[in-house]
């Protein structure tokens, strides 16, 4: 399902209503039983090998049963969605710690995603959901932004090629122009001019 789902199709029809307030009480994390629970599983089942349109049809009326049901507990009393709050800003300090001590140094994907405890493909996605970037670009645009501050202390274009983790010094230049629109040289020549 796409993430658009539930505000698109669920929440703006009436006749979903009841599925829409079980879907607001899901973050406290319901737990169902007796003949709710067995119901549910048979239509799991059933749907398994069905075509997507029935496929779909079938999580519509999983839900109706769910939303419908008295055979249902709340797990917690606070709002989950706080926790999983919490939980991506921890995940995401420890992403962005990890870049800062390891730009330098080829930072591994594989590595960090190890870290965070999940699979690669999965890590990539959380990551480009997270930032709207790749981890390749994020790390390269941590690189140029720590190149920017170097130049700016007039440090050698050549040393801050190697000093931020490149090393060829022409794909650190194109890479830099990508980035700020102009050659390490050229912002150089120009921020530093402006300081004499």
């Amino acid at each position: 399902m796409r993430e658009n789902f539930l505000q698109e199709l669920i929440f703006p029809i009436p006749e979903f209503e009841r599925i829409k307030k079980l879907l607001e009480r899901s973050y406290l994390g319901l737990s169902f039983s007796g003949e709710t629970k067995i119901k549910v599983v048979e239509k799991l089942h059933s749907i398994s090998n069905k075509n997507s349109f029935e496929s779909f049809i079938g999580l519509i009326e999983i839900l109706q049963i769910l939303a419908s049901s008295t055979e249902v507990k709340e797990l917690n009393n606070e709002d989950t969605r706080i926790k999983w709050f919490l939980n991506d800003k921890i995940r995401m300090g420890t992403i962005y710690d990890y870049i800062h001590e390891n730009y330098d140094k080829n930072p591994n994907v594989n590595v960090i995603a190890e870290n965070v405890n999940l699979s690669t493909p999965a890590f990539c996605r959380y990551f480009k959901k997270q930032t709207n970037m790749t981890f390749t670009d994020f790390v390269n645009n941590y690189r140029i932004n720590q190149a920017k501050l170097l130049l700016l202390q007039n440090e050698c274009i050549t040393d801050v090629c190697f000093l931020i983790g490149f090393e060829s010094l022409s794909y650190f230049n194109k890479l830099f122009k990508k980035y700020i629109g102009e050659t390490p040289s050229a912002f150089k020549k120009k921020h530093l001019s402006k300081v004499e």
